[in-house]
C-alpha cells in the first residue's frame, strides 16, 4: 500500500487555521498579509517567506521548523529560519496571570487588575483579545469589587 503524498504547506496552514476557528480574513490581519495572499498560500500558489512563516508558527503555537517541516517547503528557505518565535501575546500573558491570582484567591493582588486590564484594552488591536480583556474585566469587578482604601 502506497503511503499518502505528505501534507503541503498550504494545506497544513488552512487546517491550523481552520482548527483555531479563524476565517482566512482574520488569519491575514494577524499576520500582516492580505487575505488573497493568505488564500495564495493554503492554495500552494506562493511560497511564503520566512518572516511570514515565522509569524504564522507564532500564532499556531509551533517553531517555524515544526510548521514547514515534512513539507516541500524549500531547504534553502528553511535554513534561514529562526530557531524559535514568539507565541503569545502581551494580552494573552496577562490574562494567564490574572487568572493565576484569581486562583490565589488574594484579595490584594487583584486590586490593581482593572487598571491593568483598561489601560491593556486600550493598546490591544486584535478584536478577540479585546473581547477576551472585556469579559476578564466584567469579570472581575463582579467577583471582586474593588475595596475602599486602608
Amino acid at each position: 500500500m502506497p503511503f499518502p503524498p505528505p501534507e503541503t504547506l498550504g494545506r497544513r496552514i488552512a487546517r491550523m487555521r481552520a482548527e483555531r476557528g479563524w476565517t482566512q480574513a482574520e488569519l491575514a490581519e494577524r499576520v500582516g498579509i492580505s487575505r488573497v495572499a493568505v488564500s495564495h498560500l493554503e492554495a500552494d500558489l506562493n511560497i511564503p517567506g520566512e518572516r511570514t512563516v515565522t509569524l504564522l508558527a507564532g500564532l499556531f503555537r509551533t517553531e517555524p521548523h515544526e510548521l514547514v517541516g515534512a513539507t516541500s517547503y524549500p531547504v534553502a528557505k528553511a535554513e534561514r529560519l529562526p530557531v524559535v518565535a514568539c507565541r503569545y501575546t502581551e494580552a494573552e500573558l496577562q490574562l494567564r496571570l490574572l487568572a493565576r491570582d484569581v486562583e490565589a484567591g488574594d484579595g490584594a493582588a487583584l486590586d490593581d487588575w482593572p487598571e491593568r486590564l483598561r489601560i491593556l484594552r486600550k493598546a490591544t488591536l486584535d478584536r478577540r483579545e479585546r473581547h477576551a480583556l472585556d469579559l476578564a474585566l466584567r469579570s472581575l469587578t463582579e467577583a471582586h469589587p474593588r475595596r475602599p482604601p486602608a
